[in-house]
């Protein structure tokens, strides 16, 4: 049997990084690890092959190879995906259909087999029904499985070459209750975890294929188990120790990382370099109306400053159109981003996802207008808003206009320098050891950019004043070159 693993392309938003990663030679920030994952629980005669369209195009030669089209989604990827599906039943390819977003639409696109939640399970169950003759369309995950019997994913598929970062993942699911997630709808609120030997194994594997460099630990909240991570950080710690600690990570966390000093330590230690919070707004009122209670039990600016203390950048989550939203939250989000010095600030627009507690309060109001189109970044809605419509979009557009400016990116960015302590060991980027790479972004951001004096102005500061971060600082000069591309696409 021949299988085909398919990773649909994503449309050009704030995530994916292409204008920075141009810079490196790179093509897509991380691999598609749920493919690579499905592939390891495949039969191992059967042969594979794995296409990322968001690192090389799909040809009509990889359909035609294939017997069986293996395809997973996002609701972002769903334009890609229909096309995707739409040529493998024109050569009358069996497909079969996962991840998110068919986990959570009502509209399953017409394929041959659907996986409705995690396949642990039911994947198996498909292989045997396969082989008998028998298949069924839908398989439907009847609970959430432990993570133990996961096993670790193929990256020899993957081009390395052509990712910033590799990806892995030690958990799943978050133990709180916010409404507008989607996570708790698939994965549940007790955190599952794997075993620190599995994920030592997976580490091991993904070191013997040559990677070195950034590893993104994809959970969701990779602190929803305290007690269990705390348990894996020494283990990891003293694995990294060992083999001349191959990588760095970064995850994405909840704020109450900032309440646990032994956790953060051990965080620096494992040379942890950057976490995402979901921050989503000041306004205490909006985060209770989201059930976002965790955020309202302690001083959001003092928790960046306390997690960027131990080295680690902050990159967050921010978001206008909450019903309790005040008439000034544009400028008050503008002014919490810059006081918290996060460069890397995500802020969207709120959009009701399929099957989330907010989706189902909206329909019952009568507000829903359209399935989400998943980028909350581009300007539209998917439900009616308190606020009038044309203020918040104006507002949300000002925002980025305001926060992505040459003079504001570079200040927050040098002042997020400022911030951070020099972690367990120097910060090293591609974009610096690769000269060609740092020509290439001395030319685009110091030489043909309208901002060049602003750019020249943060490299003399971070040189006079952030040295030992000067890696560092060009990275998120390029990021910040990113952001200010799209953002001119959004906003005019």
């Amino acid at each position: 049997m021949k299988v085909l693993l398919v990773n649909p392309e994503f449309p050009e938003t704030y995530w994916d990084f292409r204008h920075a990663l141009k810079f490196e030679g790179k093509r897509s920030p991380f691999p598609p690890l749920g493919l690579l994952t499905v592939s390891a629980m495949l039969p191992e005669s059967w042969e594979r092959r794995l296409v990322d369209m968001n690192v090389r195009r799909l040809r009509d030669a990889d359909i035609e190879w294939a017997d069986v089209v293996f395809a997973g989604a996002m609701i972002v990827q769903k334009a890609s995906l229909e096309s995707v599906i739409a040529r493998c039943k024109a050569k009358a390819k069996r497909v079969v259909l996962g991840g998110p977003y068919v986990s959570t639409t009502e509209h399953v696109p017409d394929v041959d087999h659907v996986f409705v939640g995690e396949a642990e399970a039911t994947l198996p169950e498909f292989l045997e029904d396969l082989e008998r003759g028998e298949p069924k369309r839908v398989y439907r995950a009847a609970e959430r499985p432990a993570l133990t019997s996961t096993p670790a994913p193929h990256f020899q598929l993957a081009d390395l070459e052509r990712y910033s970062a590799m990806s892995v993942q030690y958990s799943r699911g978050c133990p709180f209750n916010c409404e507008f997630c989607d996570i708790i709808e698939i994965y549940g609120r007790v955190p599952r975890t794997k075993t620190n030997e599995q994920m030592l194994a997976e580490l091991d594997a993904l070191r013997a294929t040559g990677w070195r460099g950034l590893v993104f630990i994809v959970d969701d909240n990779f602190i929803g188990n305290k007690r269990n991570v705390k348990r894996f950080l020494p283990d990891l710690i003293e694995w990294s120790e060992r083999r001349g600690r191959p990588f760095s990570f970064i995850t994405e966390a909840s704020v109450n990382l900032a309440e646990d000093d032994a956790l953060l330590e051990l965080m620096r230690r494992a040379n942890f370099r950057r976490v995402f919070l979901g921050i989503e707004t000041p306004v205490e009122e909006s985060l209770k109306e989201a059930k976002k209670g965790q955020n309202t039990r302690r001083d959001l600016l003092e928790s960046v400053h306390k997690i960027q203390s131990y080295g680690m950048e902050v990159m967050a989550g921010f978001i206008v159109g909450f019903d309790n939203d005040p008439e000034d939250i544009f400028d008050r989000q503008i002014n919490f981003i810059r006081e918290s010095a996060i460069p890397l600030a995500m802020v969207g627009l709120l959009q009701a996802l399929p099957d989330t507690q907010l989706w189902r309060r909206l329909e019952r109001e009568g507000r829903l207008l359209r399935e989400s189109s998943g980028n909350n970044t581009e300007g539209s809605l998917n439900f009616i808003p308190r606020m009038d419509k044309a203020r918040l979009v104006e507002g949300y557009k000002r925002i980025l206009s305001t926060i992505y400016s040459p003079a504001e990116y570079y200040q927050r960015a040098l002042d997020c320098l400022s911030h951070l302590t020099e972690g367990p060991e120097p910060r090293q980027t591609r974009i610096l050891s690769d000269l060609t790479a740092f020509a290439r972004v001395t030319l685009a951001l110091g030489v043909l950019d309208s901002a060049r004096m602003d750019f020249w102005r943060y490299m003399k500061r971070t040189l006079t004043e952030h040295r030992q971060n000067f890696a560092h600082a060009v990275t998120l000069a390029a990021m910040g070159y990113h952001f200010r591309k799209l953002t001119r696409s959004y906003v005019e």
